[in-house]
């Protein structure tokens, strides 16, 4: 256990920097459930192999994450000089976002509240040793 007061421990903890290359979607139109279908899917993968699993898999989700696994794939080479061969997905995650709230007209006046999810996705890579 870190000694010191809980701020000075987080203050410790986010000092480092994470370098590794990633992408995040911010506020896409799909809830955190369905989305980490496909996210499960990919995880720990090489970077191919996830590409091959996002491009063939048929949820709506896949569509959104192989963009995100390409511009993560692009910050890695233009920012990190990281070859293509080498980066497999280390992290990703969908995180809950606000949720959009509607009303769906009812019988006898009543109204049905209708819930429209969103996350967060993000995807980090990494360079195999």
């Amino acid at each position: 256990m870190a000694k010191g007061h809980r701020s000075q421990i987080k203050r410790e903890r986010n000092a480092v920097k994470d370098t590794r290359p990633s992408a995040t979607l911010r506020y896409a139109r799909v809830p955190v459930q369905k989305a980490c279908f496909v996210l499960d899917a990919i995880r720990g993968k090489g970077y191919t192999e996830a590409v091959g699993i996002v491009t063939y898999n048929p949820r709506y989700a896949s569509s959104l994450i192989k963009k995100l696994l390409e511009s993560a794939a692009a910050n890695a080479q233009n920012n990190a000089g990281l070859s293509l061969d080498k980066l497999f997905v280390a992290e990703c995650y969908a995180n809950v976002a606000p949720t959009m709230k509607r009303i769906q007209p009812r019988a006898q006046g009543r109204a049905y509240r209708i819930l429209k999810r969103m996350c967060h996705i993000t995807v980090v890579l990494d360079e195999k040793k």
